[in-house]
């Protein structure tokens, strides 16, 4: 039987280890642990329940994604999306549209949540773009940390602000040296 297969390995961050899941159409999740230990079964329980199946331990399955990290930590402007085929089959409709448009803002700049609204077709719809940032599967890859508050605050990264303050400063600082 021929269906989709879907396989797991771990990238290293400066927030810990995120677990990177594939598809066979590219990189369907993205996520940073919540604990010291990547390997929590809640991490890929959750992802799993979202595929509707448990996806294969393959080891050296993230080492392209990994390099590509390591550069964008070192200070380089990765667009992920470009680099790495995404499969947005976690994501649909309206929260698909603000996640792909989120991808457009370019390194080191940001938008207001309500601007991602209206490039993503719905003015508007702020809240939604906030609510897509906070369950998009693919954390970090796609840059929600550059979607801030209208009045310039940074605003939340889930649980983690500090998150959100080191990427934008990361970006900041690396574009000053150019």
């Amino acid at each position: 039987m021929g269906g989709m297969r879907f396989r797991y390995d771990f990238a290293p961050t400066p927030f810990g280890d995120a677990l990177a899941v594939f598809s066979d159409d590219g990189l369907v999740g993205f996520d940073l642990s919540e604990s010291d230990d990547p390997n929590v079964p809640w991490l890929l329980e959750g992802v799993s329940r979202r595929l509707g199946e448990t996806p294969e331990y393959a080891p050296g399955a993230a080492d392209e994604l990994a390099h590509l990290l390591a550069e964008y930590f070192d200070g380089k402007p990765v667009r992920f999306d470009t680099a790495v085929r995404f499969d947005w089959r976690l994501v649909e409709g309206f929260h698909r549209a603000a996640l792909q448009a989120i991808c457009e803002i370019p390194w080191g700049e940001t938008m207001t949540y309500g601007e991602v609204a209206i490039s993503a077709g719905s003015p508007g719809a702020a809240r939604a773009v906030g609510t897509a940032c906070r369950l998009t599967p693919l954390s970090v890859v796609v840059p929600v940390h550059r979607v801030i508050r209208s009045d310039g605050s940074p605003g939340h990264y889930g649980a983690h602000p500090e998150r959100k303050r080191f990427l934008l400063a990361l970006e900041r600082e690396a574009g000053s040296r150019t």
